[in-house]
């Protein structure tokens, strides 16, 4: 295993998880929702009263963001190293593991975690776990 150096970036990896978890805590204090991407854009598909608009705002705001960090930074390259239908049947099973766990690694990681969830600990975990071994036995049989 080689590490390539280059792409080390503590310093923009430890800024970017700030925000991350600043954004949360801004979101739980305001909402009083955990923000859980799956959760929340599984509600779009029923919404309730009152709870398309933020949900909706929530949405464009992940989208438009990338787009204004353009005009000041270059974006960083993407390289998939998979197969259309590789990375559709990983994306289906993710969606099965988030309604398995009751919820995503951004609730359960990030917001579960934080508020000394035992749920949000053992989901984690086994997200973790799942990807390490996913990973193995990809690359190395």
């Amino acid at each position: 295993m080689t590490v390539d150096w280059s792409a080390f970036t503590p310093a923009a990896s430890l800024a970017g998880g700030l925000l991350i978890g600043l954004a949360a805590a801004i979101f739980v204090i305001f909402n009083g929702r955990i923000a859980g991407i799956s959760g929340i854009i599984g509600g779009l598909i029923k919404p309730r009263l009152g709870d398309l608009n933020w949900r909706i705002a929530f949405i464009a705001g992940l989208i438009i963001a990338p787009i204004l960090y353009a005009f000041f930074f270059p974006l960083p390259q993407v390289q998939v190293e998979a197969e259309t239908s590789t990375l559709i049947i990983a994306g289906l099973l993710v969606g099965v593991g988030t309604r398995f766990g009751s919820g995503c690694t951004s609730g359960h990681g990030v917001c579960g975690i934080s508020r000394l969830s035992t749920r949000s600990v053992v989901a984690t975990l086994t997200f973790m776990l799942a990807g390490f071994i996913t990973v193995f036995l990809v690359r190395h049989l």
